[in-house]
Parts: C-alpha cells; sequence; structure tokens
C-alpha cells in the first residue's frame, strides 16, 4: 500500500505556481464527438478531461496545497456544469445526446 503524503504548508515559491487557468479550460468539448470517439459508452468519457488534467498537474506542483488550485478546480466545475446543462438542453428538446 502506498504512503500517503501530507499537504505542503509552506506556500509555492512564485516562479514554480501554475500560470492561472485559461478562460477555454471553461468551456467543455463537444461532448457528443467525446462520446462517439469511444467503442462504447463510459462514464469516464469526459468533455472536461482539460480542466480536470490541469487541475490535477497544479495539485502536483504545488505539492498538494490545495489553497492555491481554486482557480483550477473553479474552472472544472464551471465546465461540469455547463456540460450537464448542455446535456439537460439537448434532452428536452428531443436532440441525440450521445
Amino acid at each position: 500500500m502506498a504512503s500517503q503524503v501530507p499537504p505542503s504548508k509552506n506556500p509555492t515559491p512564485l516562479a514554480d505556481r501554475p500560470l492561472p487557468p485559461s478562460a477555454a479550460l471553461s468551456e467543455p468539448a463537444d461532448y457528443k464527438n467525446t462520446f462517439r470517439g469511444r467503442m462504447t459508452a463510459s462514464k469516464f468519457a469526459d468533455p472536461c478531461e482539460a480542466a480536470s488534467r490541469a487541475s490535477l498537474e497544479c495539485l502536483e506542483r504545488s505539492h498538494y496545497n490545495r489553497d492555491e488550485c481554486m482557480d483550477f478546480f473553479a474552472a472544472y466545475r464551471e465546465c461540469k456544469g455547463k456540460w450537464i446543462a448542455q446535456r439537460k438542453e439537448d434532452a428536452r428538446k428531443g436532440r441525440d445526446t450521445a
């Protein structure tokens, strides 16, 4: 079993901090294309994968200090919210959702 490393209490030096997230991270990819690109429908297909990956990279660079990555988490939440709203709207209008 892997040992757990506690998060760092020290702020990350300015030179090592990731750049703030871009506005593009808040926009989901076209979910229909994301699902069509897979052989089977899966709950693991994620149009917000770029935002998810960026937030995990931020945690890695800041030695798991969550306070320094809150902007990345917010961008991911916003992306997921837009994606869910888009799917609901398509379902309401009777469009093919997958």
